[in-house]
């Protein structure tokens, strides 16, 4: 269940201002991107595990090993299917600035304007590219780019959650021990996901939220 914070006028403008970006037609020359990040402990297995066997499952131990921690970066454009996951040593300013470098050098790079959904995270804003990149490369980078926060204690209303929730369930629901393995699991599942072109199909809309939250809208 969702914790919703106070349904300020401020809540509900940026509240509106992402239904309307969700209701939008695909647009290749305007993209909308959703970006999140998601922690995660490397298992490792404390005894070699037993394989699979004609009508026997494979075996593990339930004793593991904790082998540090890293950070996935999840990039996702709903209406077109396509996502982009990097995995990262950690998920400080530097690394945010690199991964959003790398979709709008590469991945868009012939977008007119590109559209980042993005939380309240302090990683999140402007000054973040200024401080690692310089004001004017920053400004170069970020020329084409308009970013749309969620409310604050709104996290559902980035899409990229939902994202990161079926990366979780279908690809991280076990024991996963090094850098190297995650990416090679993250990757082969990046890459049947986006040749599925699996789309995220959002409905709710201005009139719904009306509806549902408007008895506790704060004046």
């Amino acid at each position: 269940m969702w914790c919703i914070g106070a349904l300020t006028e401020e809540y509900r403008h940026r509240m509106y201002a992402l239904l309307e970006l969700y209701a939008r037609p695909l647009s290749a020359t305007e993209p909308v991107i959703c970006i999140d990040e998601k922690s995660l402990q490397f298992i490792g297995h404390s005894r070699t595990p037993l394989p699979m066997t004609e009508g026997a499952p494979a075996k593990h131990d339930y004793e593991y090993t904790r082998n540090g921690t890293t950070n996935l970066f999840v990039a996702v454009e709903p209406k077109a299917g396509q996502r982009v996951v990097s995995v990262t040593e950690h998920r400080g300013k530097i690394d945010f600035v690199a991964f959003v470098g790398e979709l709008l050098t590469r991945t868009y790079a012939n977008a007119r304007r590109v559209h980042l959904v993005l939380d309240n995270l302090n990683t999140h804003f402007r000054k973040c590219f200024e401080d690692v990149l310089g004001i004017r490369a920053a400004t170069k980078l970020l020329r084409r780019v308009q970013f749309h926060y969620t409310p604050k204690h709104a996290s559902w209303l980035n899409m990229a959650e939902i994202e990161i929730g079926i990366l979780s369930r279908q690809c991280l629901n076990r024991r996963i021990g090094s850098k190297d393995q995650l990416r090679s699991e993250v990757g082969a599942w990046q890459k049947a996901r986006n040749a599925l072109e699996r789309t995220i199909e959002w409905t709710f809309t201005r009139q719904d939220a009306d509806h549902k939250l408007g008895l506790h809208y704060v004046p």
